[in-house]
């Protein structure tokens, strides 16, 4: 059922003005767990909106200086304290299958 909708709502090439298969998913999941009425042109005229505001932010910029913004930016989010910043997730499902099942 969703599939059919999904073929009558969207054109068979996708545009840069168009929603994407995962977006129009979202948002009819948005409507069916909480009941709300999405605006597909309004959320379209959202996205062109905040897709020419990173164009403008960024037309200017050379990569240098771009580069420094987001280190300086990922230098805020960096863990605190003894946190690790990389998890070896063989060592992370090792540990889980020795304590036992996961929680149910």
């Amino acid at each position: 059922m969703i599939r059919r909708m999904l073929r009558n709502r969207r054109p068979t090439t996708p545009s840069l003005a168009s929603i994407s298969l995962e977006e129009e998913l979202t948002l009819l999941r948005v409507e069916l767990m909480y009941g709300l009425r999405v605006n597909r042109e309004a959320y379209l005229r959202r996205k062109m909106e905040e897709r020419e505001e990173v164009v403008r932010r960024m037309h200017h910029r050379d990569a240098q200086a771009m580069l420094a913004d987001l280190r300086r930016r990922l230098d805020k989010v960096k863990p605190q304290g003894d946190a690790p910043r990389v998890i070896d997730l063989r060592t992370r499902r090792h540990l889980r299958s020795v304590d036992g099942p996961g929680p149910a």
